[in-house]
């Protein structure tokens, strides 16, 4: 059971190109979004709210959008990192079976929202916590989910009829896949690599990695 739950964590990709297209069933779709409301939030406020689209004409004013921006960053690069970004896919919109919009909404259980005094992100950072909980939810399904990031937030504000004052956190892309890869689009095309745990790891005081300068004086 233990190494089943790690086996989740070592499949979950952000998917692109993997959609098939078909329906995902109800009484699925139900669960991972209960996994999703399930999770924890400060002040027990859960702040998200999960807007389902599958109309195909929203679907491709949004894809439409996310390209445009796609050619902004794109134009940002310098031409080696251009060429390397070039064949990589951004999103699935169109291919996956639905968008799982994820709203933050930062009145909720406000102005005496326990926990959140001091950290005014706290709200935020459980609203992340739900999209992992629908994210590995769906990967135990057989579901594929793609968080696309190229979008202007008062663009999809608009065309979801979300309120001012409520956050748009992730469309996310969900859907049946015909195979999740076995390693990340972004390691699989060059464009960066993964750290090693050991030098993500800190005790009791955070370390600064040495400077180059630095580096090179402690090799001569």
């Amino acid at each position: 059971m233990i190494e089943e739950f790690y086996e989740v964590l070592r499949r979950r990709r952000d998917v692109r190109a993997e959609f098939t297209g078909e329906p995902v069933d109800d009484e699925v779709l139900h669960r991972v979004l209960e996994a999703a409301h399930s999770a924890p939030s400060v002040g027990l406020t859960q702040p998200w709210d999960f807007v389902l689209v599958e109309n195909t004409r929203t679907r491709t004013v949004f894809r439409d959008h996310v390209l445009a921006e796609r050619e902004v960053f794109a134009a940002s690069l310098p031409e080696e990192r251009r060429e390397t970004f070039a064949p990589i896919k951004i999103e699935g919109i169109l291919s996956s079976s639905l968008g799982v919009v994820v709203t933050y909404d930062p009145s909720r259980g406000a102005p005496d929202v326990l926990g959140r005094h001091a950290i005014a992100d706290a709200g935020l950072y459980s609203v992340c916590l739900a999209i992992q909980n629908l994210w590995l939810a769906a990967t135990a399904e057989g579901l594929g989910v793609g968080w696309v990031s190229f979008y202007r937030e008062d663009f999809l504000r608009e065309l979801l009829g979300i309120p001012e004052d409520v956050r748009p956190v992730a469309w996310l892309c969900v859907g049946p896949v015909k195979a999740l890869q076995d390693i990340p689009d972004l390691e699989r095309h060059g464009w960066r690599q993964r750290r090693p745990l050991s030098a993500a790891t800190h005790r009791e005081r955070f370390r600064t990695p040495p400077s180059r300068s630095e580096r090179e004086e402690a090799s001569r």
